[in-house]
């Protein structure tokens, strides 16, 4: 396992100077915020409060927050860089901008799969935080993985109540469906049902011959 690199005291201050918050604080230096907090907790400042009180900024003073049609005009790199307070944006907007502003590609990272739904065009991508953190929006910590990567190497992507919701759907649409089937079969493929014993009479009615249904 790779060590980790310190954070010297030096490096903390120079985070400090560039940033406004601890959070993008760790994402200037490039590394966790668990690991940026363990450091700035261990150097104090000339008040004596540690160098991670001394940057607190809960209340988020001086860090634009922006709503609505401004979300979309704000450049992207001040996002990522913790400019900008990222509870001012969805992650649906997010991953929107980083297709839109080419910082991802729009493909699988671990499959490359980039196939296209034909009804909009959409590929079925989802945003995967790395570490987890959906507040760590630095541009390493994100990429795109398809449904089935994501559910090979990442977790489950629906919860068990959405896949139940979901396969009831499925099965009360197929059955809907399968009653309004009209068979439209030549003659060698109703033998060829008739000898699987898939094929029979409905009633006394010889012309008239529908398909059994599996139990």
């Amino acid at each position: 396992m790779p060590l980790k690199k310190i954070i010297t005291k030096t490096q903390v201050l120079t985070a400090m100077k560039h940033t406004l918050s601890n959070r993008a604080a760790s994402r200037y230096l490039g590394c966790s915020y668990q690991h940026y907090k363990k450091y700035a907790k261990l150097y104090n400042g000339e008040d004596g409060r540690t160098l991670f009180e001394i940057h607190l900024n809960q209340e988020g003073r001086g860090i634009k927050k922006f709503l609505g049609g401004d979300a979309d005009n704000t450049p992207l790199m001040d996002i990522i860089e913790g400019k900008v307070s990222v509870d001012s944006f969805s992650i649906d907007k997010l991953k929107a901008r980083l297709i839109k502003d080419a910082f991802l590609k729009e493909e699988c990272k671990k499959c490359g799969f980039s196939e296209r739904r034909v009804v909009d065009f959409k590929v079925p991508l989802i945003l995967n935080f790395k570490d987890g953190n959906k507040k760590n929006w630095q541009l390493e910590n994100m990429e795109f993985n398809c449904y089935n990567c994501q559910f090979l190497y990442i977790g489950n992507v629906y919860s068990d109540e959405q896949l139940k919701a979901m396969e009831d759907y499925h099965s009360y649409k197929t059955a809907s469906i399968m009653e309004d089937v009209t068979w439209d079969l030549d003659e060698t493929q109703v033998e060829h049902l008739k000898e699987l014993g898939l094929w029979g009479s409905k009633d006394d009615d010889d012309d008239e011959l529908n398909l059994i249904s599996y139990k």
